[in-house]
């Protein structure tokens, strides 16, 4: 049962799935602690003063029989604190990702060369087209 069930975990990558949601959550957490503590409060000082993030615009204030009053509001700063909070983290990400995972580089193909009868694009040292079997000069 044990060997059936490590077979499982290796056989279907599922070992190699549960080490990448674990270290994407503690990237994640890295990320959100990079945009939180260190850039949010350069933004901040960008930002008009105040609790910016509680701004809203109220659209109608009921008082129910016990005095409660209720506000039907717009939270436009929650909103534009989560968007400048969605941007920043984004670009955070970006940054490690760009830094981190570099483009595989491809090695370069074999030199072509077309065929002067039917174009079709064979090695340069061929002599003779596997298209339409004319002979190519050297």
């Amino acid at each position: 049962m044990i060997a059936e069930f490590r077979g499982f975990l290796t056989k279907t990558n599922a070992l190699a799935l549960a080490v990448g949601v674990i270290v994407g959550a503690a990237v994640g957490n890295v990320v959100s602690a990079l945009a939180a503590d260190v850039l949010m409060p350069v933004i901040g000082l960008l930002l008009p003063g105040g609790d910016w993030r509680q701004a809203k615009y109220v659209l109608r204030t009921a008082t129910d029989a016990t005095g409660k009053v209720s506000e039907s509001a717009i939270l436009y700063g929650h909103f534009l604190g989560t968007l400048i909070d969605f941007v920043v983290i984004s670009f955070v990400v970006f940054l490690i990702v760009k830094a981190l995972v570099k483009p595989v580089s491809v090695p370069p193909g074999a030199p072509m060369k077309a065929c002067p009868e039917c174009l079709e694009m064979v090695p340069a040292a061929a002599r003779r087209c596997r298209a339409c079997s004319a002979a190519l000069s050297a």
